[in-house]
């Protein structure tokens, strides 16, 4: 009588080399890092524009835009305005260390925020600021003409 040999489904080392949950893992791992980077701000290295955390507030007469841009000087940082879009870039510079760098989280390089604001803007009237690592941009919107009373008469001259 003739016996069947049992064979193994897959090679020891087969099984031992392809783990679904650690490449499902590791691949969530990654991922993880990645939105974080895009998320928190933390720098990727790769030298890549970023774009800061802003608040855009609309008031009665103009918008203000705050952007977070710690460590950036006054003279690396640029507003301009076309029309009713705001464009700020800038750079933030490289720290000079003189121990190891073990961790980073705090973005350096170039930045640049663009917004297309909705309405009309006085560009001759726009005001920046750089305080305490915050970039507040105030966008007035034109002066409205204020409404007039006008007097209703006749076109006929009346006769008593």
């Amino acid at each position: 009588m003739t016996r069947l040999a049992r064979r193994p489904s897959q090679p020891a080392a087969l099984a031992e080399r392809w783990d679904p949950a650690r490449e499902l893992g590791d691949l969530h791992q990654q991922m993880e890092r990645i939105m974080g980077e895009i998320l928190t701000g933390a720098v990727s290295g790769d030298g890549a524009t970023w774009v800061p955390a802003v608040d855009v507030e609309e008031t009665d007469d103009a918008w203000v835009v705050e952007a977070e841009i710690p460590g950036a000087k006054r003279e690396d940082v640029n507003v301009e305005v076309h029309e009713n879009e705001l464009v700020v870039t800038g750079e933030i510079k490289e720290k000079e260390r003189t121990g190891v760098l073990r961790r980073r989280t705090r973005r350096v390089g170039q930045f640049e925020y663009r917004v297309t604001l909705p309405g009309e803007v006085d560009a001759e009237r726009i005001d920046a600021s750089l305080d305490d690592g915050v970039l507040s941009v105030r966008v007035p919107k034109p002066e409205r003409s204020q409404p007039r009373r006008v007097e209703v008469g006749s076109s006929t001259n009346e006769q008593n």
